[in-house]
């Protein structure tokens, strides 16, 4: 069954710093972080999550303030372009790993290179294998993913 989300596109403001206590008004929704350098795909992902009501999502579109980021967030899930500028995916990957406070943050990979991304997995690229999705995304895939993914949470 495929359900139609409807969304209503609103101007946003990118200048705001995050500030993690107040942002949620309801306790069992899991946090997600996106980090792709394409604004139109993170805000389009975080409107469509959002709408469900389950998911906080923080964008982070400057693959180089990925890893600060999901420290100050401390988000359930990482959402995680495969190829952004400056810095490749596995190297953010590698870095949130060996975080001890992120290490054990689920990530999932978005790519529009699903077939060159399914030849890494099969070389042993991917650290501890996270699961990907091919660009472009499918909501519903996505949210299947992202609860396959996430820890069972005591709140839900």
């Amino acid at each position: 069954m495929n359900k139609v989300i409807e969304v209503d596109f609103l101007p946003r403001k990118t200048d705001v710093a995050f500030s993690w206590l107040g942002s949620i008004g309801h306790s069992t929704q899991r946090r997600i972080l996106i980090v792709d350098n394409d604004t139109n795909t993170t805000h389009l992902v975080k409107i469509l999550l959002e709408k469900t009501g389950r998911y906080v999502v923080f964008e982070e579109n400057d693959c180089t303030k990925a890893h600060q980021t999901a420290r100050n967030f401390r988000p359930d899930l990482i959402l995680l372009d495969v190829d952004m500028p400056n810095r490749h995916a596995r190297e953010i990957a590698a870095q949130i790993r060996a975080d001890f406070e992120l290490q054990y943050t689920p990530i999932i990979f978005l790519t529009a290179l699903a077939i060159a991304m399914q030849n890494e997995a099969n070389t042993g690229f991917q650290i501890d294998k996270p699961p990907f999705l091919a660009k472009p995304i499918d909501i519903e895939e996505l949210i299947e993913a992202i609860e396959r993914s996430l820890p069972i949470h005591s709140g839900l």
